[in-house]
């Protein structure tokens, strides 16, 4: 059978079990390196999380690429979307993160960017997982002749560059002088850039959880943990909180009044402001988790939207296929694709205090336009057969159906099964929380008796 190693987002697992290992990332570095070259890479940048584990795998995957002939310019601590922008700036042939994003320190993740700062084409993983399988069936890792050996330096700019870059994004005639802005940094790889941008624009900022250690990235602070930011918000009466999380790809905000602002509340500030100013190209892209408010909030206003699968590698396909440049998951995950080819938490926030600034309106204020529907969310373990039997299941069929007749055009549901765990994801919404409840149960018994 075929081995799979690159999943939505990279390869991701815990740190000393297979394939978050030393040896594979050495493997891994070198059939990277092998394909990568054949295409004519000759260097490759890499950037990492705060995580102790990351000098052990940033070790592995130089070696890797060095003995494929492959050059390395190491550009430490960044934000994922930092390595994918100075991929590109630096003419670099490809780049790598070493981040497992929102998950505890324990974990690790790999995952690669093309010259333009993309995520690799499915076509090239696939050659380099079959290299790699090759390496790990053979127990082999072979080495060029050393008189080829790729050559390894460090970039010491690397976090200066992409500070200067943030700021670009922000109107030069504008500023954030007068704000007071608390920032979350997740102990993760933005705790140094993020207060920087910020600060330098001329907000008075207030960092949080930017002390890491090693092990306390994402430890109950971030995006995934907004409870810290709220209380230092309302502690310091401060006008927005950020929260980013462990590779600052995602973001989450505060308003004045300590309420969490998710993604499509984001997605909906800014759609509305380019509506108004008459610089929405298209329309937006949501997923199939984007609240049922957000749609309709948008159709209100005669703004196109389409939902894509769960995952910012799925809204960028079809922000491409449509033409368009926003986009984003209510985890966080915005795009703007006008200026960065992946989810970026700085930028986003940046575009959010452009509109408070150019309006003069707080974030409570610009959120008011979008009415978010109560969701229900119940996983339901599956004991007996496998998600995809239960899906096609004509019990859970007629359930699901019976549901959307009930809800009708005040509400949406969605099954979908984990990718790893054997659990199928109940999601029901509707205006009323009542509704939404008895609904997401009815169809979850059913689920249960199937499965």
């Amino acid at each position: 059978m075929k081995q799979k190693f690159f999943g939505t987002d990279g390869i991701r697992g815990r740190v000393g079990q297979f394939p978050m290992t030393a040896d594979f990332a050495l493997k891994l570095g070198y059939a990277a390196g092998k394909i990568l070259a054949a295409k004519g890479t000759k260097e490759v940048l890499i950037g990492k999380d705060t995580r102790s584990s990351g000098y052990m795998l940033e070790s592995a995957i130089e070696a890797g690429l060095s003995a494929a002939g492959v050059n390395v310019a190491l550009a430490g601590v960044l934000p994922t979307p930092a390595v994918a922008y100075l991929t590109s700036t630096f003419r670099a042939d490809a780049g790598v993160v070493i981040s497992a994003s929102h998950n505890p320190f324990y974990d690790n993740g790999i995952k690669f960017f093309s010259n333009t700062g993309t995520k690799l084409f499915a076509k090239d993983e696939e050659a380099i997982e079959a290299l790699l399988a090759e390496l790990i069936d053979s127990n082999t890792m072979p080495c060029i002749d050393p008189g080829q050996l790729g050559k390894v330096r460090r970039i010491g700019d690397a976090q200066g560059r992409y500070v200067e870059f943030c700021k670009g994004t922000f109107p030069k005639e504008l500023s954030l002088v007068g704000l007071k802005i608390v920032v979350d940094c997740a102990n993760g790889a933005a705790y140094q850039v993020a207060p920087a941008v910020y600060r330098e624009l001329g907000a008075k900022v207030i960092a949080i959880n930017s002390s890491p250690n090693g092990i306390n990235i994402n430890a109950e602070c971030g995006a995934t943990h907004m409870t810290s930011l709220q209380q230092a918000v309302i502690e310091h009466q401060a006008d927005v909180g950020i929260a980013l999380d462990g590779d600052a790809d995602r973001v989450m905000l505060v308003d004045h009044q300590g309420k969490v602002v998710d993604g499509d509340e984001i997605l909906f500030i800014l759609a509305e402001a380019l509506s108004k100013s008459g610089k929405l190209k298209g329309g937006v892209v949501g997923t199939l988790m984007s609240n049922l408010g957000l749609e309709q909030s948008l159709a209100n206003r005669n703004i196109p939207f389409v939902r894509a699968n769960v995952g910012d590698k799925y809204v960028v396909e079809q922000l491409l296929k449509n033409n368009w440049l926003i986009g984003g998951e209510n985890s966080g995950h915005i795009l703007a694709l006008n200026h960065a080819t992946t989810g970026d938490a700085i930028v986003a926030s940046l575009k959010v205090l452009k509109v408070m600034v150019m309006n003069k309106l707080s974030l409570e204020t610009l959120k008011q336009g979008m009415q978010k529907f109560p969701q229900v969310l119940i996983n339901v373990r599956l004991e007996k057969s496998p998600a995809d039997s239960v899906l096609s299941h004509p019990s859970v069929i007629q359930a699901v159906r019976m549901a959307e007749e009930n809800l009708g055009n005040d509400g949406r549901v969605l099954l979908r099964k984990s990718g790893t765990e054997p659990l199928i994801r109940v999601m029901v919404e509707a205006k009323r929380l009542e509704q939404t409840k008895q609904q997401a149960e009815f169809i979850a018994d059913v689920v249960r008796l199937v499965g």
